[in-house]
């Protein structure tokens, strides 16, 4: 996943607006968190506390036919939290990309919400590790992942270029 999050959210309908475009503290992106990036991002009702911590919903369309939380969802979440996470340690000059997730599921859940935390283990110029959590609302840890992602220069684009 290659990504550059940053959004605002739209109160009237809980429904998530497209990325405003990165803002910068520091050298780094640390203004809040994405509230939708993508249309898979909205598909699944991914929302950001902050980028560090991304919540979900579970929703009927997120049940597989065993009648357990996909592990598809779960995964998204741990993804995109990741990736926001770091996004918000890079510069307006770098980008990053999903290299690898080791994923454990320990258990489901089947209703309720779900949250997903991530903290930076490691990060130098061209590689970033995570560790991240996805616990029910219940308290009871559900996921546990590490993932390492590609950090690189942004690709110039040339006018006229297509």
């Amino acid at each position: 996943m290659e990504t550059s999050p940053q959004g605002g959210s739209d109160s009237q309908e809980g429904r998530a607006t497209p990325p405003e475009g990165p803002g910068e503290a520091s050298g780094s992106r640390t203004e809040g968190g994405p509230r939708s990036l993508d249309g898979v991002s909205s598909f699944m009702g991914l929302r950001w506390d902050d980028p560090q911590t991304v919540r979900i919903l579970i929703r009927p369309e997120l049940i597989n036919r065993g009648g357990l939380l996909s592990g598809v969802a779960t995964y998204a979440m741990v993804d995109y939290c990741m990736g926001s996470t770091l996004w918000a340690q890079t510069t307006e000059e770098e980008r990053i990309a999903t290299v690898s997730i080791s994923i454990n599921y320990i258990q489901t859940a089947t209703e309720g919400e779900i949250v997903c935390r991530t903290e930076l283990d490691r990060r130098n110029r061209t590689i970033g590790i995570m560790k991240s959590s996805i616990h029910a609302e219940d308290g009871r840890l559900l996921v546990t992942a590490v993932g390492s992602y590609s950090i690189f220069k942004a690709k110039v684009k040339v006018v006229g270029e297509t």
